[in-house]
């Protein structure tokens, strides 16, 4: 398939398309995480915020599916145009062992945006919390919320900024931690927990959204991303002070756009029962009550 083709998707998606993208750049940014940089322009320009995209090598069978990869942040030129795209990835698996080897020029196939993403950003104290590989999902909605980049077509508008950000990043050592230079921006704090003490907080980061409620401007919305038991402890934490909370989960998929229902997850649907719902069409961004964990 050609870069500049656009082969659209089954109806759930009607936004997304499949392309064959190429590889422009990569970058170690931790301990077994890596920042890969694909060219292409239709995906970036429609993608936004905690949405995510599938990743294949072109006419190989081995590993058959595709993987999901949420964004980091859209890539522009000099005149400000979305020509590409950046996500963050840990080597775990066949795939994403053999992207390391992806050299500038490599071709992609990929096939998106997908999912719907987190919302535009809340007024008020917005605080995102993040575990592993889940502080991805937050540059964009950071410099989102901070008005430095507009994301979809048509831009999406945010009404109004938040007052406060805050990110709240847990890792198991300092050597994981990913992307922190990138997130160092003015009118973003950050704050880092790390498991063994060795960088910020020795504990957990769900320490740290405690610690936010007992200051002088608590949260008034999180949005969460990373390991579950981690997801479910945060909206534990925003339940308990009635705090809005939406969760990005990273659940397994193989198809992306709703067909094989291999990425359901339950959900509360009323009077004590819950249903199952498709990470990939209906999430992967869930308000966090819904989720029955």
């Amino acid at each position: 398939m050609d870069a500049a083709a656009d082969l659209k998707l089954p109806g759930l998606v009607p936004h997304a398309s499949q392309q064959t993208a190429r590889v422009l750049e990569q970058d170690r940014m931790a301990r077994d995480t890596y920042r890969l940089r694909l060219e292409c322009p239709e995906l970036a320009r429609r993608i936004l915020p905690g949405q995510f995209f599938m990743v294949k090598v072109p006419g190989c069978n081995d590993p058959l599916l595709g993987r999901p990869f949420a964004l980091y942040d859209t890539v522009q030129d000099d005149n400000g145009e979305a020509v590409g795209i950046d996500f963050g990835y840990v080597v775990i698996g066949k795939l994403t062992g053999r992207m390391t080897d992806w050299k500038p020029g490599d071709a992609v196939e990929i096939w998106g945006p997908l999912g719907n993403g987190f919302p535009t950003p809340p007024e008020g104290h917005l605080v995102m919390v993040a575990g592993g590989i889940g502080q991805t999902p937050f540059l964009a909605v950071t410099r989102e919320a901070l008005g430095i980049r507009q994301y979809g077509n048509p831009a999406r508008v945010v009404p109004s900024q938040p007052s406060r950000l805050t990110l709240c990043y847990g890792v198991r050592s300092a050597d994981y931690l990913a992307g922190i230079d990138d997130f160092s921006t003015p009118g973003l704090e950050i704050q880092v927990s790390t498991d063994d003490g060795s960088h910020g907080h020795h504990g957990l980061v769900t320490e740290l959204l405690e610690d936010l409620y007992r200051d002088g401007t608590p949260p008034t919305a999180v949005y969460t991303c990373g390991p579950e038991p981690m997801m479910e402890a945060v909206a534990s934490v925003a339940a308990r002070h009635e705090t809005p909370c939406w969760a990005s989960l990273e659940t397994p998929m193989a198809c992306g756009f709703g067909i094989c229902f291999s990425c359901v997850t339950r959900v509360h649907v009323g009077d004590g029962q819950w249903d199952y719902r498709r990470t990939c069409v209906e999430g992967p961004v869930f308000r966090a009550e819904q989720l029955h964990w």
